[in-house]
């Protein structure tokens, strides 16, 4: 988790992750603690971070408290300057890694193939052990240096997949549009949801849905 705006994608991916059985490796860095707070009004501190996540997995789109119920059993926390941390070697395995929101600061450091910290370290793991790596970018619009660092990331065998809602899934909330950036994430990663209603071959079925 990187610190462009875009908290409720983060979450989203993470309950369906859970929701799935996944066991999940989770990086928080520095600008994304400051955008969580200001979002939401949590502060993630290391200390207290189950405390944390769990109360910020609870919470909607739209900020209201305990709109879920989450168990966090089996997520496993590193801290974003612990360049120690299982996910910062390729022995130490996993699936693959997902960047959600990707700021076009931490696009620019894992294209150039930096390791300032343990979310670029892992990601720069990732493409190097060919495993999937999903980068959710989140800004707009694009300037061509960040374009040219997408196409970069592109050519080495990441998934680039912006934060783009879309509404043939008849949305009538926040919280859906969310669900749908979320769902098409763990799509790219291969992981089973109930995110979104799909696309069926049928006109106005989204209409007709509700």
């Amino acid at each position: 988790m990187s610190g462009a705006s875009g908290t409720p994608y983060a979450a989203s991916v993470l309950r369906g992750l859970l929701a799935a059985g996944e066991s999940v490796d989770l990086v928080v860095s520095r600008a994304s603690r400051l955008t969580l707070l200001d979002e939401t009004g949590i502060s993630f501190r290391d200390a207290h971070w189950r405390d944390d996540l769990g109360a910020w997995l609870a919470r909607g789109a739209d900020g209201k408290p305990g709109t879920f119920r989450v168990r966090t059993d089996d997520v496993r926390y590193w801290a974003a300057g612990d360049l120690a941390a299982g996910p910062s070697s390729g022995s130490y395995a996993t699936k693959g890694m997902l960047i959600v929101p990707a700021s076009t600061a931490c696009v620019a450091g894992v294209a150039l193939g930096l390791s300032k910290d343990l979310l670029q370290r892992s990601a720069s793991v990732t493409l190097k052990e060919r495993r999937r790596l999903v980068v959710c970018v989140r800004e707009t619009p694009l300037n061509g240096q960040t374009l040219k660092h997408l196409v970069g990331l592109d050519e080495a065998g990441a998934i680039v997949l912006p934060a783009s809602p879309a509404f043939y899934a008849g949305a009538t909330h926040i919280q859906d549009l969310v669900d749908f950036v979320a769902g098409r994430v763990l799509d790219a990663a291969g992981v089973p949801h109930e995110l979104y209603r799909r696309w069926r071959g049928e006109l106005g079925g989204a209409s007709r849905a509700g």
